[in-house]
């Protein structure tokens, strides 16, 4: 499907710079009612504010210089000078019926998210920056860019000196705990660390030697990483991500590159000792007090904080990597953290200015008091348990439907759910997790579009006949479904240029919706001839719109319901 929006955005731009000596952008928007045709532009007021001329003498002007009889209607004149476009239905089914497809742009972009925790067990917390970060690689990917991915794990500091040191206060071997046992020991060796500072000093040290390399401490902490990675690539499998064990590059995996962070930073005056740190203090940020904030890169003690690692990844994604762009899926607390860190990043020359570092930030998953999600106990809720007792609600809703797979439907509709409910508003936005209105099968869910997906499935199966072109577009609710169609490119860009997957999630709502009024008021099965060769080949369209849309957010599309 070729995307009709743009040739006309430009076409009008040519009109307004042989008339009026600039280009000016047409800012097209779809019409707000039938009447009004397809689109809108209101570019005739814009330009008459700038020349002190009558809009709808400048809109008359540029109608007359434009060239669209190919594709529109004759172009009307409304209002104060609102220019109205009615597509041809001829131009907006071969629009339907073109191929549409991305070229490689020949940019990299790496993408970090995700980031759980070793020695943790995946939680709610963690659903956000892994349902959208795999969403956003999705989209780069199908848009053209080269997407390197990269699980920037948790999996080095101070709690593994904590761990591994209240290990060996204990007597126990790592080897005979799992991932819930490792968490039970950082709970414990925490609450020591709190209130011991004896032990507190001893962890510390223990880091140092972590880093340093002691064969001990990293036989250590090296089960606690295997254990950690082993039961998160189960949570990935189950969540149907595509993040891969390949793309787990940790925070242990620049240990090397921090000294050479520490002295190229040094080397370039951007450190101060400041009470034994090394820091880096940035113009223009300050506390609360008004007192310099500091970049910590080397601690007091000599170990590394997490800025020096978060700049050493920065160098490597560029200098390594050679990334284009850099996009990291944290949520919105360390906004300041990743300001500062990009900032003196591109102070040290790692990160050169035609090479953007965005923060694609999110909102917290709130439950039912509108507070953060957690159990009745007050404690984190285990993503796991969340995924399974959504896969049960979808699992209960498709009791006694006949021809379906209901194990693997349950599970494509319940992760499916989770994942869109995550996905379909603002990122930026808090959200309160409600099963029940999830896998809802109305409404902006994502059971509803993976509905619309089997319903057209079942149609398609019954109408048996190879799907050719659409030739035909008389219906308005014909028109509304293939004008939405032709939208799909320019959203799929949108998203990659914003990264705002919300905003896919709407236009794939838009199509579902426009599908039901089509069903509604244009019979496919009991139509004849052309006319039903080409609802057909509409309705195939429609299909592979959804079937592509739902697979970039991450949701399987499944054919029968």
């Amino acid at each position: 499907m070729s995307a009709l929006l743009p040739v006309l955005s430009a076409r009008i731009t040519a009109a307004a710079e042989a008339v009026f000596g600039a280009p000016y952008d047409p800012e097209l928007r779809s019409a707000t009612k039938p009447e009004f045709g397809h689109y809108q532009s209101n570019v005739a007021l814009r330009i008459s504010n700038a020349l002190g001329e009558s809009p709808r003498s400048v809109a008359a002007r540029l109608v007359a210089e434009l060239q669209l009889a190919d594709l529109c209607e004759l172009p009307q004149i409304a209002g104060p000078g609102f220019i109205n476009l009615t597509l041809l239905p001829k131009a907006l089914a071969d629009a339907v019926n073109a191929p549409q497809t991305f070229e490689n742009n020949g940019l990299r972009v790496v993408v970090d998210y995700s980031q759980p925790n070793v020695a943790k067990q995946m939680h709610v917390g963690h659903l956000r920056s892994t349902v959208i970060g795999d969403a956003v690689c999705n989209v780069l990917t199908f848009a053209g860019y080269d997407v390197i991915r990269q699980n920037h794990v948790g999996d080095w500091g101070t709690q593994y000196g904590m761990m591994i040191e209240q290990l060996l206060e204990e007597g126990l071997a790592a080897e005979s705990l799992d991932l819930e046992g490792l968490q039970h020991l950082y709970e414990r060796s925490r609450r020591n660390f709190d209130a011991d500072g004896t032990f507190a000093d001893k962890a510390r040290l223990r880091v140092v030697a972590l880093q340093s390399g002691d064969p001990e401490t990293r036989a250590m902490w090296r089960h606690m990483v295997d254990v950690s990675l082993d039961d998160f690539d189960k949570v990935y499998a189950l969540l149907g991500t595509n993040l891969q064990r390949a793309d787990v590059v940790g925070e242990s995996a620049y240990n090397d590159d921090l000294p050479r962070v520490v002295d190229e930073l040094e080397q370039q005056g951007l450190l101060t000792e400041s009470d034994g740190a090394m820091c880096a203090f940035l113009p223009g940020y300050a506390g609360r007090d008004g007192a310099p904030l500091p970049v910590i890169v080397r601690k007091s003690d000599g170990g590394f904080g997490y800025s020096a690692t978060d700049l050493a990844a920065v160098r490597h994604r560029v200098g390594t990597l050679h990334a284009d762009r850099i996009v990291y899926v944290v949520d919105h607390r360390q906004a300041l953290h990743f300001d500062m860190i990009f900032t003196l990043a591109r102070a040290a020359g790692w990160l050169p200015e035609d090479v953007p570092a965005e923060h694609v930030s999110f909102g917290t998953v709130l439950g039912p008091n509108g507070k953060p999600f957690k159990t009745r106990e007050g404690g984190t809720v285990k993503l796991v348990e969340l995924l399974d007792s959504a896969v049960a609600r979808a699992d209960a809703l498709l009791a006694g439907r006949e021809g379906v797979d209901r194990e693997a439907t349950a599970r494509a509709v319940g992760i499916g759910a989770v994942k869109y409910a995550d996905l379909a508003g603002d990122r930026g936005n808090d959200y309160m997790f409600d099963l029940d209105r999830m896998v809802a099968m109305t409404g902006n869910t994502g059971p509803y579009l993976q509905y619309a997906h089997a319903r057209l499935t079942r149609l398609l199966t019954k109408a048996g006949e190879p799907s050719g072109k659409v030739t035909e577009l008389r219906d308005p609710a014909e028109q509304r479904l293939a004008l939405l169609l032709t939208g799909f490119a320019a959203t799929v860009e949108q998203v990659a240029e914003t990264l705002q997957p919300h905003r896919l999630c709407t236009y794939l709502y838009d199509v579902a919706s426009a599908l039901s009024t089509f069903y509604e008021q244009c019979p496919v099965l009991s139509s004849t001839g052309a006319t039903r060769a080409s609802r057909v080949a509409l309705c195939t369209a429609t299909r592979k719109v959804l079937q592509d849309g739902l697979g970039l957010l991450g949701l399987e599309a499944p054919d029968a319901m």
